[in-house]
């Protein structure tokens, strides 16, 4: 049996067990429709893994809450990238002690990256009895199978550690949003760095069929999605796996050329794997924004060295000249790390200098943060906090002063903006091509459409404008 009939097969018996679960979920509800409520930690893709729980949870019959007070199902999807997200999702499931006493048949789940470390599930095991199933990335397409065994198995239930390598498609999903949606085309990373987590609890990188990718974006697009941002750890490594040569330029111009009044955003591509034929697509088609999240980390060789980068500080502004030489107005945002174990002040330098030379819109700050498992684990670290924290202070001032003369250039300018959400009474949040946001004075109805603005004020990283024209 080939892989493809292998996954099918495995959805077919979820489902199975997805239909058993609609009475049991219900009765334990007290006769009442279940509510469910999630809540995801971290990056872009464990939202699109939430709105795949969230639709399985929907076809076992249950409603979505915000409340955690009157959900009968709680489900907290983990980050393992900084230590910070793990300190709140112990706080956060500590809290959770209260609720369950109050109503013994809640069902708390713990899942994603953080459970696929051992030490992590080994702590939730003995510190939080009332948990009564782990899971971790690897197993989502099983989760009715995993609610079923937690709720009628009369023990907890932990699953981790197992990866088979597949791609399971026509997974239920329940997006979050009406008019901006996640699209992954890929899942897991082979670069491992020194200082990251993600290789280690997602997996190794493999890329989900090009017609698959292609067909769900004719339906997010078909059912009214204004932006369709499509997620990987490495979108540039697109196409590891398949059966042709499939490059992921060539996805990112085929679900540009679909016909549809909508917008293209991707991330996260590694510089290593930046190729000037993604920036020509990038150029040549209007429908992809002209934003790139492209992380740098350090701007000094050695240091990039030691977090295996695989780059140097020269590629790395090569990329950005020959970007910017295509794409006058493209906007640069950037991951950066201060503090790695051995970064000297010369090595920080480095950093403040590339920052300069390259001008990035924003930046995704973070100090080094030791993750167990990692081999930047065991490297010396030759700062203190204190110094680290009085980098990153230089670093923020040098960003602001970069952020506010481009936003500033932009006054009096004309940008076609989506309009996102409610900032206040009357006024909206929209955001421009080039990932900057910018306030409007207009009516609720317009959240969800695309319209021109004319820039009238900058204020650091936020804009003000007056509509000029509604598409």
């Amino acid at each position: 049996m080939d892989e493809k009939n292998m996954t099918e097969q495995e959805l077919q018996k979820q489902k199975v067990y997805t239909d058993e679960l609609k009475d049991i979920l219900r009765l334990r509800a007290g006769g009442k429709t279940p509510l469910a409520f999630v809540h995801t930690y971290g990056c872009q893709q464990n939202v699109a893994d939430s709105e795949k729980l969230k639709g399985m949870l929907c076809e076992m019959g249950c409603e979505m809450t915000e409340n955690k007070e009157e959900a009968d199902i709680i489900i907290f999807n983990t980050c393992a990238v900084r230590e910070h997200a793990e300190d709140r999702v112990f706080g956060n499931v500590g809290a959770l002690k209260a609720l369950k006493r109050k109503k013994p048949s809640l069902l708390i789940a713990l899942c994603g990256c953080m459970m696929e470390q051992e030490h992590i599930a080994e702590k939730i095991y003995k510190s939080f009895p009332y948990v009564s199933l782990v899971f971790g990335t690897h197993v989502i397409h099983r989760f009715p199978e995993l609610v079923l065994g937690a709720v009628t198995g009369g023990k907890r239930m932990i699953e981790r550690g197992y990866d088979d390598g597949k791609i399971y498609e026509n997974i239920p999903v329940r997006r979050d949003g009406s008019f901006k949606g996640w699209l992954p085309i890929m899942y897991g990373c082979d670069n491992f760095c020194t200082y990251c987590i993600v290789p280690y609890v997602r997996g190794r990188e493999r890329s989900r069929r090009p017609e698959a990718v292609l067909s769900e974006a004719r339906d997010m697009i078909a059912a009214g999605y204004k932006e369709i941002t499509l997620l990987g750890q490495n979108v540039n490594s697109y196409g590891k796996g398949l059966e042709t040569d499939y490059s992921f330029a060539r996805l990112l111009g085929e679900i540009a050329s679909m016909n549809g009044d909508f917008q293209l955003r991707f991330m996260t591509s590694h510089p290593k794997d930046a190729s000037r034929e993604l920036i020509d697509v990038m150029a040549e088609n209007p429908k992809i924004c002209n934003h790139l999240h492209l992380p740098f980390q350090s701007g000094s060789d050695r240091i990039l060295k030691l977090m295996n980068r695989r780059y140097t500080v020269e590629k790395y502004l090569d990329i950005v000249d020959y970007a910017r030489s295509r794409i006058p107005d493209l906007s640069l945002t950037s991951d950066v790390i201060v503090g790695f174990p051995g970064e000297t002040e010369e090595d920080f330098q480095g950093t403040l200098d590339l920052i300069e030379k390259v001008g990035f819109t924003s930046l995704f700050t973070f100090i080094y943060s030791r993750r167990v498992g990692t081999p930047a684990a065991k490297y010396e670290d030759n700062a203190t906090h204190e110094e680290k924290a009085e980098r990153m202070g230089r670093l923020l001032k040098l960003q602001e002063g970069i952020a506010a003369k481009r936003c500033a250039d932009m006054v009096g300018r004309k940008y076609r903006v989506l309009v996102e959400e409610q900032a206040r009474e009357g006024v909206l949040n929209a955001r421009t091509q080039n990932n900057i946001v910018v306030e409007i004075n207009a009516p609720d109805e317009l959240i969800g459409s695309f319209c021109d603005v004319e820039i009238t004020q900058a204020r650091n990283w936020i804009l003000r404008g007056n509509v000029a024209n509604i598409d």
